[in-house]
């Protein structure tokens, strides 16, 4: 018989909570041992059991993403930060996420991913050469400089606005935890990486010709004078690289170090051997990756005996799916090298499924393997505190001390 997903008994996850960012899995355990696979919350029906989340994405046509109800949600509409949301590639639908995914496609493939190794590795050993030799630093501080460092070399971004446009990032990887209080700091994030990105694109224009050696940025110039994008598309578009590409990356190599302390014998492996900590990279994201996503039903969807009506929101944890026990064998222990088990979600499921993946897993992959031959022996006490567990999840510093290869 089909039940009303509003007239079921079921488990509360106050994904608010401090409490519940500092270690969210007992309380999805609990979840799933009084409904096999959803949960209330804050914000929306929560979708605990990994098969299931694979399930209802068959039905993707009859989801959204919520990002208008958000905006209103969060009184923003109209603002800078409001209008980026509104704007960006994750809430485009139809004919339009179509073109604006097949002009970046080509761009995002693992070929160039791995013809951009060598500007990883260059980037890498530069933060390397000025942090290493201190022996303790805050790992999250560090790695942050990372992927910054990695996309404003692939756009040819000037370097100096580094420190400026991290700040913003910062801002911005909170935009979808639904917290009031740093809507200030959101706004002028936003608004600096749009004049950022406006003058970036108007600098690259007055010099550009096209030729086989061009980046990224040369690219979308080049569609944009075809007539392929508009300027506030194009605008919103390298805004969200810079936002999309900084805030997962940096989170899960921090998630990844402090696995690493744990497991030192892993970690003494990935000095040697960069294949390798791709199998780490993957084991981590499955371990506990760091993105979560809101989908709004905009037509009836019934699944397993429950009506889920249009108009209801349904919450995926991306960050959590695959430590679901009844989904992955042995599902809280790290294993790199763990064969037969269930994809990750880290990078999500159906048609916005992550396009900076390839860039994603060579930057980590090349960025752990030099990491690991330069800092030995790492140590902590563990996360200084924990980002929302609603939007981009992770960790609030980690402070570590080690021996300096």
């Amino acid at each position: 018989m089909t039940q009303l997903i509003s007239e079921l008994e079921l488990p509360h996850l106050a994904m608010e909570e401090e409490a519940f960012s500092a270690d969210p899995y007992p309380h999805f355990d609990a979840a799933r041992a009084r409904h096999p696979w959803l949960a209330t919350s804050r914000f929306g029906y929560v979708v605990t059991h990994y098969p299931v989340i694979r399930e209802l994405f068959t039905s993707e046509q009859k989801m959204r993403g919520n990002y208008v109800e958000m905006v209103e949600a969060m009184g923003a509409t109209g603002t800078p930060w409001g209008d980026f949301q509104l704007g960006h590639i994750l809430n485009a639908q139809g004919d339009k996420h179509k073109r604006l995914r097949d002009m970046l496609a080509p761009a995002f493939t693992p070929r160039q991913a791995n013809r951009r190794r060598q500007l990883m590795r260059d980037t890498m050993a530069e933060l390397l050469d000025s942090w290493a030799p201190r022996g303790a630093f805050d790992f999250e501080e560090f790695v942050s400089w990372f992927p910054i460092g990695v996309m404003c070399r692939m756009v040819g971004a000037p370097r100096e606005a580094i420190p400026e446009l991290r700040d913003s990032l910062e801002a911005l990887g909170l935009s979808v935890s639904m917290d009031l209080s740093v809507m200030e700091a959101m706004q002028q994030g936003a608004r600096q990486l749009e004049d950022w990105a406006f003058g970036l694109i108007a600098a690259r224009e007055a010099v550009h010709k096209s030729g086989d050696d061009n980046d990224l940025l040369d690219v979308l110039v080049e569609v944009k004078a075809r007539g392929g994008i508009s300027q506030d598309e194009l605008t919103n578009l390298i805004t969200f690289l810079m936002v999309a590409g900084y805030d997962t990356s940096k989170n899960i190599m921090t998630l990844l170090m402090h696995e690493m302390t744990r497991f030192p014998d892993i970690y003494r492996r990935c000095a040697d051997d960069v294949e390798y900590c791709a199998k780490v990279v993957e084991e981590s994201m499955r371990f506990h990756s760091t993105s979560n996503l809101m989908r709004l039903v905009t037509d009836d969807i019934v699944h397993r005996d429950v009506l889920i009506p249009a108009g209801t929101t349904l919450f995926f944890p991306w960050g959590v799916a695959t430590r679901d026990p009844g989904a992955v064998e042995d599902a809280d222990s790290f294993l790199p090298e763990r064969v037969n088990r269930n994809t990750h979600l880290g990078f999500g499921l159906g048609s916005h499924m992550c396009l900076g993946q390839f860039i994603a897993r060579a930057q980590m992959a090349e960025g752990l393997h030099l990491i690991a031959r330069r800092i030995k022996n790492p140590r902590t006490e563990g996360p200084q505190g924990w980002r929302p567990f609603v939007g981009v999840w992770g960790m609030r510093g980690l402070p570590i001390a080690f021996d300096p290869a």
